[in-house]
């Protein structure tokens, strides 16, 4: 990355997914560094929404693109340092469409000569389990854990086009315990539960927020990061571990219910047989999968990192619990 002096003009970095959680993190850890070296060009497809405008009156440069339209793209990232780059597969549910974006950001990154891409993706399970192995079910006929493959498989797409990448291994959002209906529910007895097939192995964890921090820090790095993969994290916790956790913030027990895998994926919801399939792999293959998200190592690149209880701290109140 180029020194930057005072007065020198601050490097732009694209952030597509602005008013989400990933993109949005970045976006605050941008506007919240005034003396650094970067400024930040926020991309959403409505300028006009809320999110978008609260970010403008912060200072941020609001622009219109569609992850599905590559021009809007290209002319999103034209004049930019550098940009980062994710995608949303709970809005449509749809890996092939997320690989198509994913092939249009990295097209449009190569367009604007781009001197950074941070690339924010997840494993291809299929490297651990072949689609043929019947451990877990084949899902959209060529997929372990759809929302997982498609960004793994995306990657390539990176690496083709020519732009130095980071590719940035995120973790399990705390924030779904609040937003994605992963909160305690009440069992049968009336006590407090949370559901996760891990069994008794750890997951990594992360607050959304600092998704967008570590990535800051990423960029604040570009050069010891250029074309390498880093995995973030808060914690690593079992399901136990967090019930407690979750219990003690809410000042009631709140127990873990680990159920198996293929009863996860029939609860029936949209996405259930996917979730269902990527908590077995994080429980199947648990080592290889903290060790690729070092907690030292996000640290590191955000130091502000929070762990599960200072996140609970902040949060927990907005826990949604049954009557």
């Amino acid at each position: 990355m180029a020194r930057h002096g005072k007065a020198a003009r601050k490097s732009v970095i694209a952030v597509t997914g602005a008013t989400g959680a990933q993109g949005g993190g970045l976006v605050q850890a941008i506007l919240g560094d005034a003396d650094g070296p970067f400024a930040v060009r926020a991309i959403t497809r409505n300028p006009r929404s809320a999110g978008a405008q609260a970010l403008q009156r912060q200072g941020a440069a609001v622009v219109a693109a569609d992850l599905d339209d590559p021009l809007s793209l290209e002319r999103a990232f034209h004049g930019a340092w550098g940009a980062f780059c994710v995608t949303n597969f709970w809005e449509h549910l749809s890996p092939d469409r997320e690989l198509t974006q994913a092939r249009n950001m990295a097209d449009a990154a190569r367009a604007a000569g781009l001197a950074h891409v941070l690339w924010s993706t997840l494993e291809d399970t299929r490297q651990w389990i072949p689609l043929a192995d019947e451990r877990m079910p084949t899902l959209m006929g060529r997929y372990k854990v759809p929302h997982f493959d498609a960004k793994g498989e995306a990657n390539r797409c990176f690496r083709d086009c020519g732009v130095p990448t980071t590719y940035l291994l995120t973790s399990f959002y705390w924030d779904n315990f609040i937003h994605f209906g992963m909160g305690p529910q009440r069992t049968p007895d009336g006590t407090l539960a949370i559901v996760l097939p891990m069994g008794e192995e750890k997951l990594p964890g992360i607050a959304s927020e600092d998704i967008g921090r570590c990535a800051y820090g990423v960029f604040r790095k570009a050069e010891e990061y250029r074309d390498k993969t880093v995995g973030i994290a808060g914690e690593h916790l079992t399901g136990a571990e967090m019930a407690r956790a979750i219990g003690h913030a809410i000042g009631k027990p709140v127990a873990y219910n680990a159920v198996t895998p293929a009863a996860y994926r029939g609860f029936g919801f949209p996405g259930a047989d996917d979730l269902g399939n990527m908590f077995q792999f994080n429980r199947d293959f648990s080592a290889d999968f903290c060790k690729a998200r070092s907690v030292s190592e996000s640290r590191a690149l955000n130091p502000s990192l929070q762990t599960f209880a200072a996140w609970l701290s902040a949060n927990g109140s907005r826990i949604p619990l049954p009557d």
